[in-house]
């Protein structure tokens, strides 16, 4: 199934407040739709390499599915959604940072994430084909409509082997590539 990013900024908003008191799930949300990882990568995060984080400060690991390094940076809505998720929850520098509650130190999967998305959207009357990707897709998209990010800068971000692929991320259509070809120069 191909899923879709979240695109409107108000159905961000709707599933922050619907998290609010699920301090982890917040958590992933907003980390996942600030720094464009894979949620795979996410999940394999433990709480000492975020514990003692600052706004600004760069955390570097290694993508699962290149090998390649990666770093994302902790900005404001990371670092606040750290600090209340460190001050509800006890946990352990070698914990995952998004322990699976089925008991032993595991981290959630990525099909319990897919779930978790789905059923989100769901909650606030979102009807999109929503997964865990949805999360990557929806910083993507975001950084191109509403930061105006251009796709080049995108596509090295995301670490995409073609142009082709970061054009799908960005939900660029075929209309919108021709609507081009009527600008006057």
């Amino acid at each position: 199934m191909k899923v879709e990013p979240i695109i409107d900024m108000k159905h961000i908003k709707c599933i922050k407040k619907l998290l609010i008191t699920n301090k982890r799930d917040r958590l992933l949300f907003i980390m996942a739709i600030n720094t464009g990882l894979r949620v795979q990568d996410i999940l394999a995060l433990k709480v000492s390499s975020v514990k003692t984080s600052n706004t600004g400060d760069r955390v570097c690991l290694k993508e699962k599915k290149t090998g390649k390094e990666n770093v994302f940076i902790v900005n404001k809505e990371i670092k606040s959604a750290l600090d209340d998720y460190f001050g509800a929850v006890e946990v352990h520098d070698d914990d995952y940072l998004f322990k699976s509650r089925k008991g032993q130190n595991s981290p959630l999967t990525t099909y319990a994430v897919t779930k978790m998305v789905q059923r989100w959207c769901d909650e606030i009357g979102l009807k999109i084909n929503a997964g865990a990707h949805t999360l990557r897709k929806t910083w993507c998209y975001q950084q191109r409509t509403y930061f105006k990010v251009s796709w080049a800068l995108l596509a090295s971000r995301m670490q995409h082997s073609s142009p082709s692929i970061t054009r799908r991320y960005l939900g660029i259509q075929e209309e919108e590539v021709e609507d081009i070809l009527l600008n006057t120069i």
